[in-house]
């Protein structure tokens, strides 16, 4: 992968995030986590067509982006960090519709433009 230079802290975090979400096992492990809005352990092999070294190995790459928390192996149990979805949340919408643009229907934001 390329470098960027002058990229903010900001920015490396979210790419970080996004790689780690670019896989869709990751993006279905965090909706079900994000589901069931709990501790989870090792149900999640359960509802992927993974072998568990698979789902742990995701987990793994999710846990170093921030995005869940716990232990993972054996008997982990992890959930979502509700401070890194936050965070995710307000740097989408910061970077989709700064203060300075008018985001609502007929608002004058217009795509492409």
């Amino acid at each position: 992968m390329k470098l960027i230079e002058g990229l903010t802290a900001e920015e490396e975090r979210a790419a970080a995030i996004f790689r780690a979400l670019g896989n869709p096992a990751r993006v279905r492990i965090i909706t079900e986590l994000a589901r069931r809005n709990a501790c989870v352990t090792g149900d999640l092999v359960d509802v992927l067509p993974l072998a568990q070294s698979t789902v742990s190995q995701h987990l793994k790459v999710l846990k170093e982006a921030g995005i869940i928390r716990g232990s993972i192996g054996g008997e982990g149990c992890y959930c979502l960090d509700p401070d890194v979805v936050r965070w995710l949340a307000n740097f989408c919408t910061d970077v989709c519709c700064p203060p300075e643009a008018s985001c609502a229907p007929g608002g004058g934001a217009s795509p492409g433009g």
